[in-house]
């Protein structure tokens, strides 16, 4: 079987971020694409309909499968993690989030498939040490939530036995827009603030409890999921660098990301404060700026502004109901 006969692996491929990577590999041309996910009893199988894919598997059987059909695999972009920066159950997190890629990797990197996986900017912790993608400072990175420690062991793991440079690890910073409708609470807050805004005609931001940042000054590196997605396949084509910053390099207000979505829906500005829920204290990150230069100088990626952004998925995808 040729390298172009083989399938691209896409695990979390019916998730957010996932499933718009499979949107952009069909716009490529590519369709010879795995899916692996737990489809559940939930809605995120809507985020394949429309979608061209050869297979889609539970996550719990592909170990099964691949053993009867890994050589039919040319790469894999795992995506397939929990999310939920507020989970509770450390067990499951290390299962899911760590185990899982682990093993991935094991079946990966000795049979020369190409591997790109999801890190994420929770691995900084507050911020403090600062967002360099440098393999130099991992060690010292502090995750504030068993979430981001997750992430931060496996891509300690792939340090310490030698593999890191051998795959791509994609650190995600603030990513939102379609396709993510089945997070609920984790979605990003613009789901939450367009219904908000029509019905109340105002938008609710976290009041502020550093002394630092003025409500609603909080400071986060929102980057919109097409742009990701293009990212994330590019990265796909190009040699593995390691971790890598995925993020606009730009730090936006929530109040500047308020201020968009008005202007999205060409809606007066109202804006207020409440206070920030218990089990966020804490585990608040104030501040994400990606340092892009890696990525920069990889791919040189072209990104929307986030006017342009909040504005395309509020009224291409939000009002109307439609997924990408």
């Amino acid at each position: 079987m040729s390298q172009q006969e083989k399938s691209v692996m896409v695990t979390g491929g019916a998730g957010f971020i996932g499933s718009c990577v499979v949107k952009e590999l069909n716009n490529r041309g590519i369709d010879n694409i795995l899916i692996v996910d737990n489809l559940g009893d939930g809605v995120k199988w809507k985020n394949l309909v429309g979608k061209k894919f050869a297979d889609c598997v539970h996550k719990t059987d592909l170990f099964n499968w691949l053993s009867a059909h890994g050589e039919a695999i040319g790469s894999i972009i795992h995506l397939g993690a929990c999310s939920d920066t507020v989970e509770t159950d450390a067990n499951y997190l290390l299962e899911n989030n760590y185990r899982y890629s682990r093993w991935l990797a094991e079946f990966a990197v000795p049979r020369q498939i190409r591997f790109i996986y999801a890190s994420s900017a929770a691995t900084y912790g507050d911020g403090s040490l600062g967002f360099s993608d440098s393999h130099e400072g991992l060690e010292s990175l502090c995750p504030l939530n068993m979430y981001g420690y997750s992430k931060h062991l496996f891509d300690l793991w792939l340090l310490r036995s030698g593999m890191l440079n051998k795959v791509t690890g994609m650190k995600y910073f603030n990513v939102f827009g379609p396709n993510e409708w089945h997070k609920g609470r984790m979605a990003s807050a613009i789901v939450r603030m367009v219904p908000e805004v029509q019905k109340e005609g105002k938008i609710s931001l976290f009041a502020s409890s550093h002394p630092s940042y003025k409500d609603g000054e909080q400071l986060r590196d929102f980057i919109y999921v097409k742009d990701v997605a293009a990212i994330t396949c590019d990265l796909l084509d190009a040699p593995p660098c390691g971790i890598v910053n995925v993020g606009k390099g730009v730090a936006t207000s929530w109040n500047a990301l308020a201020r968009a979505v008005f202007k999205a829906l060409s809606l007066e500005e109202s804006i207020e404060y409440i206070e920030m829920p218990e089990d966020l204290k804490g585990k608040y990150q104030y501040f994400t700026k990606a340092q892009t230069e890696k990525l920069e100088r990889i791919l040189k990626p072209s990104v929307h502004s986030i006017d342009s952004a909040v504005c395309d998925y509020i009224n291409q995808h939000l009002l109307p109901e439609k997924r990408w």
